[in-house]
């Protein structure tokens, strides 16, 4: 039996030629699937919960479907920290517990969006705790830091030989929560912000996906600045918009190469609202832009699934697509079920990309 190191020095030309394989492709033909689900809030009215049967427990019934690709991302909306100061100017503050962390890895998150209404609840200390806490984890994040370029960079990751960058934006209030260059805080999503970020972005990586934490809590359509923004942000260089905020499902629209979900409503969210019951994760899969997009629809009504959201099957899980399908249907989105899945038809209606063309110009005099 060769050696330890004759067996290294063997595998070094297959190694290579694995390498030669790889590279001899472009990166846009190498399949790249993304799980991304809406908003986590590992708090709130079901801290009890998570403390007494651990933080893994809001993840058991999902983590292997966040797991089947390559990247899974969601939106964190408290701060993961013991200290930090209170934001009393507010009704609603979280701060989730430093186990959290650990149980979002396990989870299959690779990277969490920042920007949001709920991150600054306990200040810059808070803040900084959740980025330490993220970062000893080997979790990603991107959408706020200790000054307004640091929570506009971008986070970059390399999945099969490709750079898919990620940015967040946050379109929601307090203002106080927003950065700028002498404090802490989040991205704001101003236009001239987040277009120069995404082409920037976009001229150093493969893919960019974009994140807005926006529109009206449980309203079931985008409002017209969200259309808008979203379109600005694809024309600008993004690929995939992910939406959320309004707690609620919210359409699907694919806009150009692009695909924008202005609302994936809530995930694992230590809330009782009886209004937030139903979400999906949403699996793209990224080759030459967007290839596929999968639906996994939800149960994330936790008077019934006790802040543990759950895949639902048969009739179930055919509501909400067919909910999704009419909330959909104005922006030209159809979704299909071909026996195994439900899938976003990609080709659209020509008609529909000429109303798009012309809502568009419309719309930049809003932005």
């Amino acid at each position: 039996m060769p050696s330890g190191a004759a067996m290294t020095f063997q595998l070094k030309p297959f190694l290579a030629v694995i390498f030669l394989f790889l590279s001899a492709f472009p990166a846009s033909a190498r399949e790249i699937v993304i799980n991304a689900v809406g908003d986590i809030m590992l708090a709130g009215s079901g801290a009890a919960t998570f403390q007494r049967r651990g933080y893994d427990y809001a993840f058991a019934a999902t983590s292997d479907e966040l797991r089947k690709g390559d990247i899974a991302v969601g939106n964190l909306e408290a701060p993961i920290a013991q200290g930090g100061i209170e934001f009393l100017f507010k009704k609603f503050r979280f701060r989730a517990d430093p186990l959290a962390a650990p149980a979002l890895r396990r989870a299959g998150f690779s990277i969490l969006t920042l920007a949001n209404n709920h991150i600054m609840d306990f200040g810059e200390p808070a803040l900084m705790e959740t980025l330490h806490y993220l970062d000893s984890n080997g979790i990603r994040s991107v959408g706020a830091g200790q000054t307004l370029s640091a929570a506009r960079k971008k986070s970059v990751l390399q999945v099969k030989g490709a750079k898919v960058a990620f940015l967040a934006y946050s379109v929601t209030l307090p203002v106080e929560f927003h950065a700028t260059a002498e404090h802490s805080g989040t991205s704001p999503g101003y236009p001239l912000y987040f277009r120069e970020d995404i082409s920037q972005a976009k001229a150093s990586s493969d893919y960019v996906i974009a994140s807005f934490h926006w529109g009206n809590e449980g309203a079931e359509m985008p409002h017209r600045y969200q259309v808008a923004a979203a379109r600005a942000a694809i024309d600008a260089g993004a690929d995939v918009i992910l939406g959320h905020h309004p707690h609620v499902l919210q359409g699907i629209e694919r806009y150009r190469k692009g695909v924008i979900f202005y609302s994936l409503g809530n995930f694992a969210f230590g809330s009782r609202s009886r209004a937030a019951a139903r979400s999906v994760i949403a699996r793209i899969t990224l080759g030459d832009g967007v290839a596929r997009v999968q639906l996994l629809p939800l149960n994330v009504q936790n008077s019934v699934v006790r802040f543990q959201p759950r895949t639902l099957d048969g009739q179930e899980s055919a509501a909400v697509i067919d909910h999704l399908n009419r909330i959909s249907r104005a922006l030209g989105t159809v979704i299909v079920n071909d026996g195994e899945r439900f899938l976003v038809r990609m080709a659209r209606d020509e008609r529909v990309a000429v109303q798009q063309k012309a809502e568009t110009s419309q719309g930049k005099d809003e932005l």
